[in-house]
């Protein structure tokens, strides 16, 4: 039986969460932020985690998408409250609205495991006259 998505649940990551803001979300918003969690894993690894005999999701593979949905969570969160730009006499500051990313986290550990490298698409092939 093959594992369905979502992988988490948006209680396991509140659990996790210790940010306030996290534990105050709602369900549908924190259901968002775990299926983008979850592609973002799936890009990462290349691996869609469909496999029949596959009955749960890996629990490396779980602690990861947590902490990103996490993250995604909290970061909307800190960028709604956090200014854009500021400027005071001589000087100004601007804040950067970045994406965050699995090797921001350091999440690359807990995934590289489950990567599968993805076909080139060409083939090479050598022929000679027997």
């Amino acid at each position: 039986m093959a594992v369905t998505r979502p992988w988490v649940t948006p209680q396991e990551v509140r659990e996790y969460s210790d940010y306030e803001d996290v534990q105050n979300r709602s369900d549908a918003k924190l259901r968002v932020d775990i299926t983008r969690a979850e592609q973002a894993v799936i890009s990462y690894t290349n691996n869609k985690f469909d496999d029949e005999d596959l009955t749960e999701i890996p629990p490396n593979v779980k602690t990861a998408v947590i902490l990103l949905a996490e993250n995604y969570a909290h970061s909307v969160y800190q960028v709604s409250r956090s200014y854009k730009s500021e400027t005071l006499d001589d000087w100004s500051y601007t804040a950067n609205d970045a994406q965050l990313s699995i090797s921001d986290l350091g999440l690359e550990s807990l995934l590289d495991d489950y990567k599968i490298t993805a076909a080139s698409g060409n083939v090479f092939m050598r022929l000679r006259k027997l």
